[in-house]
Order: structure tokens, then C-alpha cells, then sequence
């Protein structure tokens, strides 16, 4: 009778040696950080304030990061990437020869493609749609699903690709509106009912100021066009990119049925060091931005960029080197972009740079990054094909 009484008194000897080794432990700790702040009681209360403000914070944001990453493991990995013609004839490739080798040599089954006002419409109410039919035909031959950019703004510098005859600088949005959403709504009805068709992408980055040549950020706009895309097609999926490292939410209308996020992870800095610059980011910071957006909205997030190509000092790929290009991106940190994605838990990422990786391989005789990239893909659709069959 006297052995479960005395089982929970050695019990509850170890529960308070815990506690008392975790006091110690707070106390040592306490003691060490003294050390290095300040004398006067104040500043030591600010700082300390400060610090756990910070520690605090960190840690929510990790802990939402875990939760969303834990929310999502069971979900398949969709890899995917970007194409753009007009940036593989830059490089000088044949851009049908290289959408073909992404769809049916690397494996690539998900494309996001763009529908460049300035192309299309060259000239006011006369469209020419031959190039995107030939990707959106190529996509549904080859089993690949297309995610197609629209708007103004759209992925490629200078971001806004509008007609000279549109006048997008003018400061009287109702003065050239009217004609994008024309545009908007030609290109809509024209693919809406294709079978490749999976989701639109509306105005790459809409918010980020910083970068490109674009003129107009009004909410008001992106909004209006958010309703008219859902007027034309309600049965496809809408995804509004933000920019990549800003730490924030979306609180703000439209609320779409997806986010996308930009991630670069190493670009030369131009401005003040004049050397190459890793973003220090871990990958759970995406996880965390990804799930408290869910929190927020109850919406996902894509990766529509992760960055796969060099960012040299040159502005030109094709000026640099090929030892140069590697310092910035090599077949290793190839290989690694991947991973980090995958780190991040967002189970839908479309790779940025697969022109360049066609390029290096045809064009330079290095196939480094092709092969890093195919293996990549057959990797993920193997892990897939293996987690339908555990299901």
C-alpha cells in the first residue's frame, strides 16, 4: 500500500529538481547577461524590455512558422517555372525549342507564363495572341498546367509592359483604365475555357515601388481589376503576389484565393558594399509569413519566384563570365535554392530561371544546372507519386 505514495513522492522530488534546475539555469543566465549591459538600473530595464519584446516576437513568428509547415506536410509538392519568351530570344535561344526542353526534358508541369500588354496590343484594338496560343498549345500537349500573369505590371523588367499608344503615364487613370481593362478582358475571354488554364496571376508585385518602371499603385485599381477578372472567369484560381522580404500581412483588399511570394536569395549589392549579398532570411521566415497570412485570411501562399539564375555586377547575363555567373549561382546553390524551398513548407513553387539554365547548357556547353534542375523535378514527382500511394 505504501509503493504508489512513494512513487509519487520520488515523483514529485524529480518535478521540483526540474524546476529548480531550470531557476539555476535562468539565474546563470541572468547573471552572464549583466555583465554587458549598462550600470544605470534604467537603461538596463530598457534594454532588457527590448529584448524580450524581440525574443517574444521571434519566437511567435517561428512558432506560427512550425504550425504552418506542420499543417502542410502531408501535401504534395508542386514544383513549377517560369517562361518567357522574349527572355529566351535574349540569350538567343529558339524560345519553342525551350519551353519544349522544360516541358518534356526537366519535367516541368507547371507553367507561369505572361501576357504582355505592349505584345498583344500593339497597336489599339488589334490583338495578336499567336505566341501565347503556341505556349498554351505546347503546354497542353506536353500535360503541363499554366499559370497565366495578367495586368499591367508582369514579371520581367520594366515590370509594366504597356503600348506606347496607352499612355500609362499619364496621372489621369481614366484616361488609360478603360483601355487595360479592354486588354485584360480580351486575354481572359481567350484562354478562360482552355484546358491548360489553372490560375491567373494579376499584377506581378503590385506594391513594390522600388522596383521597375511603373507609375500607378493605387489599391483602388487592383481591386476594380480583381472584380473584373472574377466578373469574366469566377472558376479559375486568383493569385496577387506581394513583394519578398517585407515583413508584413495582408490586411488590405482584394483578398484572393491565393498569395504569391518572391524569394532571392543572393544578388551583387550595386549601392554601398559592391559585393555579392545573401539575404539572411531563414526559411522559416517564409513558412511565417505564409501562415499568418492563413491566419489573416484563411488564403494560401505560392512561391512565384524563387530566385534560380545569377544576379551579377553586369546588368547583361551574357556579359559576364561563366566564373562570374557561378559565384552567384553554381550547380551547389542550385541545389540548395531547392532545398530551401522546400524548408519554407509552401507546397507550391514556380522556379525563376529556367531560360537561364537553357541557355548555359545550349549556348555554353554547361549543363550543370540543367541536370541539378531535371533531377530536382523527377525527385518531386517520385516523392508525390509515393505519397498518393501511402494514401
Amino acid at each position: 500500500m505504501g509503493k504508489p505514495n512513494s512513487n509519487k513522492k520520488n515523483k514529485d522530488t524529480r518535478e521540483k529538481s526540474k524546476v529548480k534546475s531550470a531557476r539555476s539555469i535562468v539565474r546563470i543566465f541572468y547573471s552572464y547577461l549583466l555583465r554587458f549591459l549598462p550600470k544605470q538600473r534604467w537603461l538596463r530595464i530598457t534594454l532588457l524590455t527590448i529584448l524580450a519584446i524581440v525574443t517574444l516576437t521571434v519566437g511567435s513568428m517561428y512558432a506560427v512558422a512550425r504550425w504552418y509547415i506542420a499543417d502542410h506536410a502531408n501535401q504534395p509538392l508542386q514544383l513549377g517555372a517560369s517562361f518567357i519568351p522574349a527572355y529566351a530570344e535574349k540569350f538567343g535561344l529558339d524560345p519553342q525549342q525551350t519551353l519544349d526542353a522544360m516541358i518534356n526534358d526537366l519535367g516541368v508541369k507547371n507553367i507561369r507564363m505572361v501576357s504582355y500588354w505592349e505584345d498583344i496590343e500593339a497597336e489599339p484594338g488589334t490583338y495578336d495572341f499567336s505566341q501565347l496560343d503556341w505556349q498554351f498549345a505546347m503546354a497542353q500537349a506536353g500535360g503541363a498546367k499554366v499559370s497565366l500573369a495578367i495586368g499591367l505590371r508582369q514579371p520581367r523588367w520594366p515590370e509594366c509592359h504597356s503600348p506606347e499608344w496607352a499612355n500609362v503615364r499619364s496621372d489621369n487613370m481614366d484616361e488609360w483604365y478603360p483601355k487595360l481593362a479592354s486588354f485584360m478582358t480580351q486575354v481572359i475571354n481567350r484562354y478562360k475555357s482552355n484546358p491548360a488554364l489553372d490560375s491567373y496571376q494579376l499584377e506581378n508585385e503590385f506594391f513594390l515601388t522600388a522596383f521597375g518602371e511603373c507609375k500607378d499603385f493605387s489599391r483602388e485599381r487592383l481591386i476594380n481589376e480583381y472584380n473584373l477578372v472574377k466578373g469574366l472567369d469566377s472558376s479559375h484560381k486568383l493569385i496577387v503576389s506581394r513583394s519578398n522580404n517585407a515583413l508584413g500581412l495582408p490586411v488590405g483588399q482584394p483578398t484572393p484565393d491565393e498569395f504569391g511570394v518572391s524569394v532571392y536569395k543572393r544578388v551583387w549589392d550595386a549601392t554601398v558594399t559592391h559585393r555579392y549579398f545573401e539575404y539572411p532570411f531563414p526559411a522559416w521566415f517564409y513558412a511565417f509569413l505564409a501562415g499568418g497570412g492563413k491566419i489573416l485570411t484563411g488564403k494560401d501562399m505560392i512561391i512565384h519566384e524563387l530566385q534560380a539564375e545569377p544576379w551579377p555586377p553586369l546588368a547583361e547575363i551574357v556579359d559576364s563570365t561563366t566564373a562570374e555567373l557561378n559565384k552567384s549561382l553554381d550547380a551547389r546553390r542550385l541545389k540548395g535554392r531547392f532545398d530551401y524551398g522546400r524548408a519554407t513548407g509552401i507546397k507550391s513553387i514556380d522556379l525563376w530561371g529556367a531560360e537561364y539554365w537553357y541557355y548555359l547548357k545550349v549556348m555554353r556547353g554547361d549543363s550543370s544546372l540543367w541536370d541539378v534542375a531535371r533531377q530536382e523535378f523527377t525527385k518531386a514527382r517520385a516523392d508525390n507519386t509515393n505519397m498518393q500511394a501511402q494514401d
